[in-house]
């Protein structure tokens, strides 16, 4: 990246979980993230991607957008379609409008999702296998991802990255699997299965900012024919088996109790990740039980 160019980046959601890692690394090659979050701490950076007048102010001062900002849960998509399609849709549409008619047309990175692959026949899953959204926050995101390449048809330099059972930090969604697991498991609490076969490729936050902060050189340097590209391990590992590491790790006999799958959620998912290696020189690096243990004495010293 030519960091003399690269001075301030738009980070939208950066008060979540991959955002708040995201805005450490690029604070640590001297390039300001703007941070704009509803939870933000700043009342000058608290506010919804939907205000489009402020948007449009910050807009001019930064050279590219790291978008993270959605309703981000499968689960709240289902509870609330119509804010989950007004979110990860039309707030996006409305911020590659604003960016397409700019001056200086910024790049843009798009937080996507596996959840786009639906329940795929073949594991491990490429990234040009035919989308199959299983529920309403997938499909936002696959009509979110047809945005983003119009607005490359239009000008823009764009990326589509997929995520896929990011985990990190006690600061998480309480409910997410991984956090879940991990803080019942150290506090002798009861682990709930939705599901004990279904299984997942789950990655650390720190790899998957990593992979970010990659795929913003390229477009920086000026690449504007990257294809969709997902950060993930290439491997799966079962609900059950991963309440019992977090067991395991956290020393605990909590109890694990088994509940069906929920009718909406894909039950088997793990991706390839030749492409992120080939294209970006990109591996996961951080193993699930050095995560996990991180993780776990976090929740140990009186984290959330």
């Amino acid at each position: 990246m030519n960091e003399a160019r690269e001075t301030r980046v738009l980070v939208t959601g950066a008060s979540g979980l991959i955002g708040t890692v995201v805005s450490e690394m690029l604070r640590a090659r001297d390039i300001e993230p703007v941070g704009i979050d509803l939870r933000s701490e700043r009342a000058d950076r608290r506010l919804d991607i939907r205000d489009l007048a402020r948007i449009e102010d910050l807009l001019r001062g930064v050279s590219g957008v790291i978008h993270l900002a959605a309703v981000s849960r499968v689960i709240d998509g289902e509870r609330n379609p119509a804010l989950c399609w007004a979110i990860n849709v039309e707030a996006t549409r409305s911020l590659l409008r604003l960016m397409v008619h700019s001056v200086h047309k910024p790049w843009f990175v798009y937080a996507s999702s596996r959840e786009v692959y639906g329940q795929q026949d073949v594991q491990p899953v490429i990234e040009d296998v035919e989308l199959r959204p299983m529920n309403v926050y997938a499909r936002s995101k696959v009509a979110a991802e047809a945005l983003v390449l119009e607005a490359r048809d239009a000008g823009l330099r764009t990326a589509i990255l997929r995520f896929a059972n990011v985990y990190g930090s006690i600061h998480d969604h309480a409910d997410r699997v991984v956090p879940a697991f991990v803080a019942a498991a150290v506090r002798g609490a009861t682990l709930r299965v939705d599901g004990n076969d279904c299984s997942f490729d789950v990655n650390h936050v720190e790899d998957v900012a990593r992979g970010i902060i990659k795929v913003v050189d390229r477009l920086a340097d000026g690449d504007r024919n990257l294809p969709p590209i997902h950060f993930v391990s290439g491997r799966g590992i079962t609900l059950l088996e991963l309440a019992q590491l977090a067991c395991r790790i956290a020393g605990s006999n909590a109890r694990i109790v088994e509940a069906s799958p929920r009718h909406f959620d894909v039950q088997r998912f793990v991706g390839d990740p030749r492409r992120a290696r080939d294209l970006l020189d990109w591996r996961s690096t951080v193993d699930l039980e050095s995560g996990l243990s991180r993780l776990a004495s976090e929740f140990s010293r009186g984290g959330p």
